[in-house]
């Protein structure tokens, strides 16, 4: 008998513990643990318990309102929708390629992006529980504690954060939803004055996301055991990369990685996702469960983000973020580095990268002038797929004659990493829960696991109003042993 055959069976005997919502992410989840009377964690699971109906309810709707319309998905990571769309509407109008100022423009606001959300999960979500500890008192770790006791690194934080919101305004229009890019191209050029603004402040913003990487790397070497080990899991890895091998955050060929690092298939054609990838469902989840078709469910599924994109990459076309990506991959010593809290080094290379990217772009004359729009033969499908901060987000959509959607399909980032972030749950909660009395600060190394894959759950659900967390340990008879709230 399997084990979740056995976990099923016996379910009734086993206490649960519930975490409801999970704080500090993009959305809204929860976990739910499942303990003997040995208080061995026998089943671990992260439910994404709202529905989302972005592929239904975009059917019927004009294919040039949608590049506006995804980016409701999420607050957080909207460009990245905005993208993916454009990119496989491109593919409808004709558009393949589009012209290099388009293109160029893109990757301005495409990288502006990446910067901003790297710098919001790690400086305002993130560090609190690296420059405190997870055991900390909980008001404490936020970003106003970070504040008070790093004055500096908060202020970088927010600060790099801005300045990625601000490229994204000058590139869309606005920081948050922007109308930049359509199918085909692109509505505007990079004016400027907002080039010589952005430029004024590029390369101190450079400085201090070299000190970000500093900093974390400081925090792994004080701590090797737990950052190498907290959570730690093998999987596979994927994500695009430029048809060099080079890390591409905006197009490129899909990649895939088994555990061990052998590459299991290259070169994939974004248009060709479908051939290889297929999605399973769970009855206790609306967020589904990616896997590599010829490895199957079981051995197929993969992780995606910064953490595989530094490693799945041959190299880096930036110079102070490539030094910091050899040194990183130096750490694993040959193999991959697979430790969940190693997303964060990861996640500030690619912030480095794209601050590097961003500068070099800025003096691209193509961003302030030149063709903005392309077209050609009609078509009545495409796919684009992108590396939006948390991983790769691909948007596939069949149009019919009359321009309306006809197919919508979307697999976000965060679904990519469904099964990966289940998988560092179970083993944080076996490590540290197994034996233990319920705790807060016991409770939020399980968030903290959930929390190194920059989750955002909003991008594959949707929940109206205020969600406070409740905590509750049940016996067999339904009984509350031990519960806590958190407004």
């Amino acid at each position: 008998m399997s084990h979740e055959l056995e976990t099923a069976n016996n379910r009734e005997r086993l206490n649960k513990v519930v975490i409801d919502p999970v704080s500090r992410v993009e959305g809204h989840g929860r976990v739910t643990l499942l303990i003997d009377d040995d208080d061995q964690v026998r089943e671990a699971r992260l439910h994404i318990v709202e529905f989302r109906g972005f592929e239904v309810f975009i059917q019927g709707r004009p294919y040039w309102e949608v590049p506006v319309m995804v980016q409701r998905l999420c607050g957080i990571c909207p460009v990245s929708h905005h993208l993916a769309a454009a990119k496989a509407l491109d593919r409808v109008v004709g558009a393949v390629p589009p012209t290099r100022t388009a293109v160029q423009l893109r990757r301005l606001m495409h990288y502006g992006q990446i910067l901003q959300s790297h710098a919001l999960h790690f400086f305002h979500l993130s560090s609190p529980d690296m420059l405190f500890g997870f055991d900390a008192e909980a008001g404490r770790r936020n970003i106003v504690g970070v504040a008070e006791a790093y004055p500096d690194v908060a202020r970088q934080g927010v600060l790099l954060r801005k300045f990625g919101q601000q490229v994204i305004q000058a590139t869309a229009g606005k920081r948050i939803h922007g109308t930049g890019a359509v199918p085909g191209g692109m509505n505007r050029h990079l004016a400027i004055a907002d080039r010589d603004a952005l430029r004024a402040q590029v390369d101190e913003r450079i400085e201090w996301s070299r000190a970000a990487v500093a900093l974390v790397k400081r925090l792994h070497r004080a701590d090797p055991a737990l950052y190498d080990g907290f959570g730690r899991f093998e999987s596979g890895m994927a994500s695009l990369v430029g048809t060099d091998g080079a890390m591409d955050l905006y197009d490129g060929v899909l990649r895939f990685r088994d555990e061990h690092g052998a590459i299991l298939l290259d070169q994939v054609p974004d248009q060709d996702y479908h051939k290889i990838l297929r999605e399973d469902v769970k009855p206790w989840s609306y967020m589904k469960f990616p896997y590599l078709a010829e490895r199957g469910a079981e051995r197929g599924w993969y992780k995606v983000g910064p953490l595989a994109r530094v490693q799945n990459c041959d190299f880096i076309p930036t110079p102070l973020a490539e030094t910091e990506r050899r040194e990183f991959i130096d750490y694993g010593a040959g193999a991959p580095i697979h430790a969940p809290l190693a997303y964060h080094w990861a996640r500030m290379i690619e912030m480095l990268h794209a601050a590097e990217v961003i500068r070099d772009l800025l003096d691209d004359p193509d961003c302030v002038d030149g063709p903005l729009m392309q077209d050609g033969v009609r078509g009545r499908e495409g796919v684009g797929i992108i590396e939006a901060p948390r991983g790769t987000l691909i948007h596939h959509y069949q149009v019919g004659d009359d321009d309306l959607i006809t197919m919508c399909n979307l697999i976000v980032s965060t679904t990519h990493n469904n099964q990966a972030m289940n998988t560092a749950v179970r083993e944080v909660a076996r490590h540290y829960l197994s034996g233990h009395t319920l705790t807060e600060g016991l409770l939020n190394h399980i968030e903290v696991a959930i929390r190194a894959f920059d989750p955002c759950l909003s991008c594959a659900t949707h929940a109206l109003g205020q969600m406070p967390l409740l905590v509750e340990l049940l016996d067999a008879r339904g009984a509350v042993l031990d519960s806590r709230v958190r407004d």
